[in-house]
């Protein structure tokens, strides 16, 4: 299934950290603080746990949204680069 990040973190050290964690389970930065890719379920709860682990106390919010292959495939994207 394809897993699609988001968090609002304000601590540059946690929020830095959140990245990593889902770089480190082969997610894509999609925005700056969205990350997107395949997981099974297991690897999700997996980093779900690492990312309440990473977050600790912190004030954030961290989501993590389950999108099955039929919703990917109906994405659509507007990019404009310079």
């Amino acid at each position: 299934m394809y897993t699609l990040v988001l968090y609002d973190i304000s601590c540059d050290k946690r929020r830095t950290a959140i990245a990593e964690a889902c770089k480190d389970y082969g997610l894509q930065r999609i925005q700056w603080s969205a990350f997107s890719g395949r997981l099974n379920r297991n690897r999700r709860e997996e980093l779900k746990h690492r990312l309440a682990d990473t977050l600790g106390d912190e004030a954030g919010n961290i989501r993590l949204y389950i999108i099955c292959q039929k919703d990917v495939r109906l994405m659509q994207e507007i990019d404009v680069s310079d």
